[in-house]
Parts: C-alpha cells; structure tokens; sequence
C-alpha cells in the first residue's frame, strides 16, 4: 500500500525528514515501511529541484494500519507545534490534520489506511 503525506509550508521539509527517520526508528514500524522523500512539483531542466513537500511511504502486507496511525500521532506529540499534515492514499482519498492530535483523529486516519486494505482487487 502506497501512503503520502503532504505539509504545506515554508519548513515541510524539515517536518517531513523528521516524520520519516521518527518512522525508520520505531522498532514496530521501520521493517513494514519503506520511506522516500520527493517534490510534488515538477523538476525544470537545468535548474536545481524544489524544496521536499512530500513524504511517501510503502507498508508491507500484514502491517498493521493502527501502529502507522499510533506512530504519526506520537511524533505529531513530539513537535513544539504540531504540523499540518495530509495523509493520503494512493485513490486520493485523504484527511487532513490540524491542531493537536485527538484520538478521533487518530481513529479518522486509521480508518482511511483500512479502507485501503479491505478494497477488493481487480
């Protein structure tokens, strides 16, 4: 399953870097995940790339949706001023989040990334 989590924003970058190594150094998570940092924009030949905007994040099979959601929720904690962030799947389906991480959204974000799981496969 593909997941991108988008922060609009002068610092994204920075926010980003640190959702992923935050991720890649959760025991429970880092062997489900694999994390790539990119650009939404397009690159112009011959000119230096955008700043990173987007976070994209492949599970494994079998990985539990609860502990990614469990573990976007700690970090989102960790933050002197928790981020906005737009988690999205890869059918555009997405929810974004504002403020201070409640359990209700961290319940909004776990169903989104369970409706991915129990889609039927064509």
């Amino acid at each position: 399953m593909l997941i991108t989590v988008h922060s609009p924003g002068s610092i994204a970058e920075v926010e980003l870097r640190s959702l992923a190594a935050w991720l890649e150094a959760d025991r429970s998570v880092r062997r489900h995940v694999r994390t790539e940092l990119t650009s939404g924009l397009p690159r112009v030949p011959g000119q230096q790339g955008d700043g990173i905007d987007i976070l994209s994040i492949v599970l494994s099979s079998g990985f539990s949706t609860a502990a990614l959601s469990a573990s976007i929720a700690s970090w989102r904690a960790t933050r002197a001023q928790a981020p906005t962030i737009t988690v999205q799947r890869a059918n555009g389906a997405r929810v974004e989040i504002r403020g201070v991480i409640t359990s209700e959204t961290e319940a909004v974000v776990r169903r989104l990334l369970e409706d991915e799981q129990t889609e039927p496969s064509s």
